[in-house]
């Protein structure tokens, strides 16, 4: 059977022939006036000032953590895609490398990984539905923009330092994360003197390094990351003071999905932490969180639109028939 995703289909064979021959047949000095598809420009996010944003989550790994490795093929990381979208997903985020400890994994093998998921999903998602990718090398961030991410999810704070001026040269989004670790490294023992405003202060300067590289701020997301590089006790006061993160002015993710913080609450195993995990991102939501990214898009959904409806932010889907 052919894999309309893999890039060595037949149909991309004879394409990618095609191509070889007329450049073959150009001459030297026009080689480089061939017309090149263009890369499609990164879109804006959506105006969050009354609206929740749900991003959906798809691992193209073997050793993820929820779905440990249920989305690695190919055509079933775009189906899960595609299903996060039908789901209501406004985003669907594309990751390549967890973010726990373990080995590197070579920036070219990542982008194997990653790229072939977004370009296909460019190419099939309805137009509203942005993409982005969650990696912390640079040179991974450009090769995703060029296929059509629109948002760079970097959970290790800008800890390569080319990422900002990339996001910034390309036009793309991006969230800034708090972790502590070198990327994939251990950080036993987390210690704080005071998490909440330890957090803060990191994102406000990081925010500024972006600035500074030129990302506008109108296309900047901060997440404070619970669980990264944290343990319970201290997620559970970020969120008690999530507040604390919405007063920088700018939209902030919550990153609560079937986590630890979820587990260790209620004394549950990762496939039991539904109902935890929207009671999480409901508290955050209603702290200023504008972001939330789950692996259970509709049942986010539906919750994210009751929330709305009850703000006044959204009117009911109706029929409105009961005691009318």
């Amino acid at each position: 059977m052919t894999n309309a995703y893999d890039d060595s289909s037949p149909e991309s064979s004879l394409t990618a022939d095609a191509t070889l021959a007329r450049t073959a047949e150009a001459p030297v000095g026009d080689r480089a006036r061939l017309p090149r598809p263009e890369a499609p420009a990164p879109r804006p996010l959506p105006d969050t000032s009354t609206r929740v944003l749900v991003m959906g989550i798809v691992n193209r790994t073997r050793d993820s953590f929820f779905d440990e490795g249920r989305t690695w093929a190919l055509e079933t990381a775009v189906a899960a895609g595609l299903e996060a979208a039908a789901a209501g997903a406004d985003i669907i985020d594309v990751g390549g490398v967890k973010f726990a400890p373990g080995a590197p994994l070579p920036a070219a093998e990542e982008i194997d990984r990653v790229v072939p998921v977004l370009r296909a999903l460019r190419r099939e998602l309805p137009v509203h539905v942005l993409l982005s990718v969650d990696t912390f090398h640079a040179s991974v961030a450009a090769a995703s923009i060029e296929v059509g991410a629109d948002l760079i999810n970097d959970t290790t704070g800008l800890s390569d330092p080319d990422m900002a001026s990339t996001v910034a040269r390309t036009g793309a989004s991006l969230v800034i994360t708090h972790s502590l670790a070198h990327p994939r490294q251990e950080y036993p023992r987390p210690r704080y003197e005071d998490v909440v405003e330890e957090v803060r202060d990191f994102l406000a300067a990081r925010l500024e390094r972006a600035l500074e590289a030129g990302v506008p701020r109108g296309r900047i997301v901060l997440d404070p990351g619970p669980d990264l590089n944290k343990n319970t006790l201290q997620t559970l006061e970020l969120l008690r003071d999530w507040s604390e993160y919405t007063s920088l002015g700018l939209p902030v993710l919550a990153a609560l999905s079937r986590k630890d913080v979820i587990g260790e609450s209620l004394g549950l195993a990762k496939e039991e932490r539904l109902e935890g995990s929207l009671a999480a991102a409901a508290w955050a939501m209603r702290q200023g969180a504008r972001v939330l990214r789950v692996h259970d898009v509709a049942a986010t959904v539906r919750m994210v639109r009751m929330l709305e409806v009850l703000s006044g932010w959204r009117e009911p889907a109706g029929p409105l028939i009961h005691n009318m």
